[in-house]
């Protein structure tokens, strides 16, 4: 799960509705760590009380796992990230960010595939839109 995802789950709109049937379907839901970070971020930002960040947080804990950036993500997510920037530069895109590259890494080393509508995942076959 990629923290848009997250996001769009927590709005609940239609895409948070496909995320939510996505999370249900799933055999398993596995969430890089760093996430946790951004969505921290993202609703810090924002101004959101600090209190439901606490809560969005424990429920994305508590939805799926959690998984640590051990010695195989990181590695991959540097391979990632050189992947990420070439294929930006080459749609002449939006330059990513670290944590889309250890996203990627995360589905890669655990074979999964990425819930997200981030479009530096966009063509990628790993990726589930929303």
């Amino acid at each position: 799960m990629d923290s848009y995802a997250w996001i769009e789950l927590f709005l609940g709109g239609e895409k948070g509705r496909n995320v939510k049937r996505l999370i249900g379907d799933a055999d398993e839901v596995r969430t890089p760590d760093i996430v946790l970070a951004e969505v921290a971020r993202k609703y810090l930002r924002e101004e959101v009380d600090e209190t439901r960040i606490r809560e969005r947080l424990e429920t994305i804990r508590s939805a799926s796992s959690i998984v640590p950036i051990d010695n195989a993500v990181a590695f991959q997510a540097g391979k990632a990230f050189l992947e990420l920037a070439e294929k930006a530069k080459k749609e002449r895109g939006k330059s990513p960010g670290l944590f889309d590259a250890i996203v990627l890494a995360t589905a890669r080393v655990y074979d999964s595939r990425i819930i997200t509508g981030d479009e530096h995942f966009k063509t990628l076959t790993e990726t589930i839109s929303i």
